[in-house]
């Protein structure tokens, strides 16, 4: 099929999937995305050791650091159901912004716009974002049952409105800070590569991996915080 013919790549014409406008570029980014993501631990766990080694040990050691996360942020008691959320939430990110950075999207040529890393979309932080808040509420209300809502009332009645407008900006937080810093990272090495095409725009990359963890870190940080903020009790 020729490029041409794929409509549904346009960024100004989205594709249309019964009343719900899509861009293919994130959906096609997204797909190489959780593939890579199903692909590494099946490969790593055909064949268990009991002493790990090579990949198996690299997913180990993953899952470890996951596990210290969510402990970390939630407790001892409250975060062992919590580790695939969380991981699942840091991994998408990670492999999402270093996707934007190590793959070569841009050898792809669309007829309108170009492939990019899926966090560079704010659909898709805005997504992650809501996904955090839903389990946040879902936490609180599995925890303490109705109770739960007493946290906006409390210490005081007259805070109520700031109570609910806390629950309104972190989702907004989550979203634009990490497409905020992925967009600003990729828009400068354009801007490098543009300007000086071999040498400089190297350190700006390296620099763009580093900050792209960083940014996956805060996010999935933040998400087991603010679910194990739900589940604690006022005292």
């Amino acid at each position: 099929m020729q490029i041409e013919q794929l409509q549904i790549f346009e960024i100004d014409n989205p594709h249309q999937v019964s009343s719900v406008e899509v861009h293919a570029q994130v959906l096609i980014t997204s797909w190489v995305v959780i593939a890579l993501l199903i692909a590494l631990p099946v490969v790593a766990t055909r064949n268990l050791q009991t002493i790990p080694t090579g990949l198996q040990n690299f997913i180990e050691y993953v899952l470890e650091f996951i596990r210290d996360l969510t402990r970390t942020q939630m407790g001892e008691e409250e975060y062992r159901p919590w580790v695939p959320f969380i991981g699942t939430m840091f991994l998408s990110i990670f492999v999402s912004n270093w996707s934007g950075a190590l793959l070569p999207w841009r050898v792809i040529q669309l007829p309108h716009g170009e492939l990019a890393a899926p966090t560079n979309d704010i659909n898709t932080t805005v997504a992650l974002a809501l996904l955090t808040s839903i389990a946040y509420f879902y936490a609180g209300l599995h925890k303490r049952g109705f109770s739960y809502f007493g946290k906006y009332i409390h210490p005081t009645p007259v805070l109520l409105p700031i109570n609910i407008l806390e629950d309104f900006t972190k989702p907004l937080s989550l979203s634009f800070r990490l497409f905020g810093n992925i967009l600003a990272d990729e828009l400068v090495v354009a801007v490098f590569v543009s300007l000086v095409p071999l040498i400089v725009p190297v350190p700006m990359m390296l620099l763009g991996l580093f900050t792209s963890a960083i940014q996956a870190l805060i996010s999935a940080t933040l998400a087991a915080a603010y679910i194990g903020e739900s589940m604690e009790g006022h005292h």
